[in-house]
Order: C-alpha cells, then sequence, then structure tokens
C-alpha cells in the first residue's frame, strides 16, 4: 500500500506539473492571441467543436480505457488498438473533408470549408500515438508526458503568436493546433521508442470492445451533449456571442477540468489496482474525492470573485461580454472533479454498463435543460449548465451508494467544509473587485489575501486534506 501510495504521489506531482506548465503556456499564449485576435475567430474554431470531440471519441472507441482497466494486457493489445485507431481516424477524416462545404453551409460561414479540411488533419496526426500516452499512464510516467507536453507548447504557442501578430487571424489557430499535433507525435516517438507490433489481432479485438464498447456509446453521448452548446449559440445567436461563450467556457474550466483531469487520469489506473479489496478501495477514493474539492473549491470560487478585473486586465474591453458569463459558468464546473471521480469507481469496479445507462438518462435531462434554456439567452443557457452539474453529481452518487455505500448526502456532508471556506474566499474576491478600481491591483491583492485566508481557515478547521497536503510537501522537501 505504501508502494502505491508513494506513486500515487509522484503521479499527482508529474501530472499536475504536466498539466500546470503546459495550461501556464497556454493560457499566457492564449491571452496574448485573444488580444490580438477578434471574438469571431474563435467563434469560427467553436464551430468546429462538436465535431472534432465526436470524432475523436469514435476514434478511441473506448479500446484506451480499456487498456488501462485490465491487468492482463499484452502487446498484442497495444498493436491491436493503434491499428483501429489510426482505420478510423482516416476514416473519420475522409467523411470531415467530404462534409466540410455542408458544415460551412449550416453555419453560413464559407471559410469554414478550408478550415475544417485542414484542422481536422489532427485526428489522424494524434492517432498515431494515442496508445503511446495510453502506455505512458499505465506506467504513471506522467514525468516524460510533462517533458514533451511542455516543448510542445512552446514551440507550437511561440509560433501561433508569431501568425497571429503577422495577420493571419482564424488560421493562426489552425496552424498552432496542426504544428502542436505533428511536434507531440514526433516527440513521443522519440521519447517512448514504441512501435506497434505488425499484426492485428482478433482475439485482443473482442476482448477490448467488450469492455470499451459501452464506454464508446457513454463518452459519444457526453461529448455531443457539452459540444452542443458551441452548436446552438453558434446557429442561433452569431460568431461572437460563440467566441465569448467559448472564451468564458475556457477560463472557467482552465483550474477546475485540469484539476479534475489530473486526479482522474492519475486516480484510475490505481485504483484499478485496488479493484478487488472494496474496503480499501472506499478509503482511497474518498481521498480523492474530499482532496479534488479542497483544491478546487477556493480556485473556482476565487475566480467567481475576481472575474471582472481579470477578465478585462487580460483580454482587455472588447471581452467584457465575458465576464458575467464566466461568473456564472464557473459554478457550472464545480462538482467536475467529483462527477468525475465518482464515474471513475464504475470504470474501475468493470462496470461500463451502469456508465452508459448513467449518461443516457442524465443527457436526456441535460438536454431538455438546454432547449428549455434557449429562449433565455446566454444566460440562461450558462445557468442551465448549473443546474445540469449539480444533478449530474447527484445520479453518480446513486450507484457509488450500492457499491460501496458512499451516497449524495455523505459526500456533500464531507464536502461542506471546503465550501464554507472558498466561500469566503469569493466573498474577498468580490469585495476587493468592487472596491478598488485599478484591475490589476485588486487582482494582485486577491491572490495574495484569498489564498492566505484559505490556507488559514484550514489551519484553524484542522482540515484533514490540508493536513495531507503539509506532510506530502514536507516529505517531497525532505
Amino acid at each position: 500500500m505504501g508502494e502505491l501510495k508513494e506513486k500515487t504521489i509522484k503521479g499527482v506531482i508529474w501530472s499536475a506539473v504536466e498539466r500546470f506548465s503546459v495550461q501556464g503556456i497556454d493560457f499566457v499564449v492564449g491571452i496574448i492571441i485573444a488580444r490580438l485576435l477578434l471574438p469571431s475567430d474563435y467563434g469560427l474554431i467553436g464551430m468546429l467543436a462538436i465535431f472534432m470531440s465526436i470524432s475523436q471519441v469514435f476514434i478511441d472507441g473506448g479500446f484506451s480505457s480499456a487498456l488501462i482497466q485490465y491487468k492482463d494486457r499484452s502487446e498484442a493489445d497495444y498493436s491491436t488498438v493503434f491499428f483501429i485507431n489510426f482505420a478510423i481516424s482516416i476514416l473519420v477524416y475522409g467523411i470531415l473533408y467530404i462534409l466540410a462545404p455542408y458544415i460551412a453551409d449550416f453555419y453560413h460561414q464559407p471559410v469554414l470549408t478550408s478550415i475544417t479540411r485542414v484542422y481536422t488533419l489532427i485526428l489522424v496526426i494524434n492517432s498515431l500515438v494515442a496508445v503511446n500516452r495510453t502506455r505512458l499512464t499505465i506506467q504513471l510516467n506522467f514525468k516524460m508526458l510533462s517533458r514533451v507536453s511542455f516543448m510542445v507548447s512552446c514551440v507550437a504557442g511561440g509560433l501561433g503568436i508569431f501568425l497571429a501578430y503577422s495577420g493571419y487571424g482564424v488560421w493562426s489557430l489552425v496552424y498552432m493546433a496542426i504544428s502542436s499535433s505533428i511536434l507531440n507525435v514526433l516527440l513521443l516517438l522519440y521519447f517512448t521508442r514504441w512501435v506497434p507490433l505488425p499484426f492485428f489481432s482478433i482475439e485482443s479485438f473482442h476482448r477490448l470492445f467488450k469492455y470499451g464498447s459501452k464506454l464508446l456509446v457513454a463518452s459519444l453521448i457526453g461529448n455531443v451533449y457539452s459540444n452542443l452548446y458551441n452548436l446552438v449559440i453558434g446557429k442561433k445567436f452569431s460568431t461572437i456571442n460563440l467566441g465569448y461563450y467559448t472564451r468564458a467556457d475556457g477560463l472557467a474550466g482552465f483550474a477546475g477540468l485540469n484539476i479534475s483531469n489530473i486526479l482522474q487520469r492519475v486516480a484510475f489506473p490505481v485504483l484499478s489496482e485496488l479493484q478487488d479489496n472494496d474496503e480499501v478501495l472506499l478509503a482511497a477514493y474518498r481521498k480523492y474525492i474530499k482532496l479534488s474539492a479542497f483544491i478546487i473549491f477556493p480556485l473556482i470560487f476565487g475566480l467567481f470573485g475576481v472575474a471582472k478585473p481579470l477578465l478585462l486586465c487580460i483580454l482587455t474591453e472588447k471581452w467584457s461580454g465575458s465576464i458575467l458569463l464566466l461568473q456564472i459558468l464557473c459554478f457550472a464546473y464545480l462538482w467536475d472533479a467529483v462527477i468525475r471521480i465518482n464515474l471513475n469507481l464504475l470504470y474501475v469496479k468493470g462496470r461500463s454498463d451502469l456508465v452508459l445507462r448513467l449518461e443516457i438518462i442524465k443527457k436526456m435531462v441535460a438536454v431538455t435543460i438546454l432547449f428549455a434554456s434557449i429562449p433565455f439567452g446566454l444566460v440562461g443557457i450558462c445557468l442551465g449548465r448549473v443546474l445540469y452539474s449539480f444533478i449530474a453529481f447527484y445520479m453518480n452518487t446513486y450507484y457509488t451508494n450500492k457499491l460501496l455505500g458512499y451516497g449524495f448526502f455523505t459526500q456533500i456532508k464531507e464536502l461542506i467544509p471546503s465550501l464554507f471556506i472558498s466561500f469566503l474566499v469569493a466573498l474577498e474576491g468580490l469585495i476587493l473587485s468592487h472596491v478598488i478600481e485599478r484591475s490589476f491591483v485588486a487582482i494582485l491583492l486577491a491572490f495574495i489575501v484569498c489564498p492566505l485566508t484559505y490556507i488559514a481557515c484550514s489551519k484553524i478547521l484542522k482540515m484533514e486534506q490540508y493536513q495531507e497536503i503539509k506532510s506530502i510537501l514536507r516529505m517531497r522537501i525532505n
């Protein structure tokens, strides 16, 4: 158990290094490019999000998750998944190439024809190293992933800034994404030195597909829903409004999504090792839930508090239409990590059938909320997302309660201390934002005062998560 804990700590640390070093660079690059481009440029890329996301789900087919979940995976399994991913990526790209003019007609944006045909090449390029990334995840080798991702972000980000400054407009975003994918393939192949065996195993395909097929359908449903917003807003409103929405959504999800992804990608392979021992599994699972909330809640509430000065300072007045949307969407991501980790438990126990059942029911509720909120404009749509996130949290805990006796009310009770202290952080941020006129000064003070308040309150309340993080940091330093 001690060895597993050490692997988990290292996995979380290096996964965090990868995520936040890369996302930090991407964040800075995004700010610079957003100041050079128009909201409508981001809106055009946002219109393709649903096609890219759905295509990626088909290409993966749940096979990556199947490789992680199974303990007796072989080289034949890895090679089989590689050829499946690559073949489907070629097929999907061909379909999107043909559909490009129809996508452009749907949005009434002729330029989308050429953008679609170039931008979707990413799908084929990324499929070449999908298995390489899965192997590193299984090994919890996030150190190597962090090195690759950091180099890719620096080079591709620099190219994107140069192109945006040179007047390439929306194409600077397209070429930046393409260069990022190409460089990622080259570096992963160089560092991992893994290439597939020259054969395809029907036996491996059937074994992995039995588990992965249900996750494929579940992921497909989830991705259609999450990208349905871009589709609806792009069709019902304008490219500028879609630009405001995608920028607000990106900022709102920056902290929450990254941390939840870090914990999820580490939790899945780690908890999979414990799948046969319910008592130990529950203890580890509860720790992940409480730790994720302890870290994410103050970041979400803090962003809500300083949203206005932060957005005006980094993106200028032309993005002011994103401020209210950003504040609302913060709470759409509040429960994201908890939702994912709850769902992770079903993956770990091999219950992909329950994952699929949940996704069907949840997304029926979600789509109903989405279309009911359209008459209320962008604000109504964002509020609908907040409502759905809480419903999704409640529904995911139904099966975790059945499997391990860890349900909704128990989880809420354990998360109340983190919620309470995070509320104080949000209050401080709002006060500073309204009292201090200069945006930069307000942000600077908030970045000092809010974390100190959270740490002090955590220490006074003797929160378990605070003590855990403190002991880990001490151990790492020593």
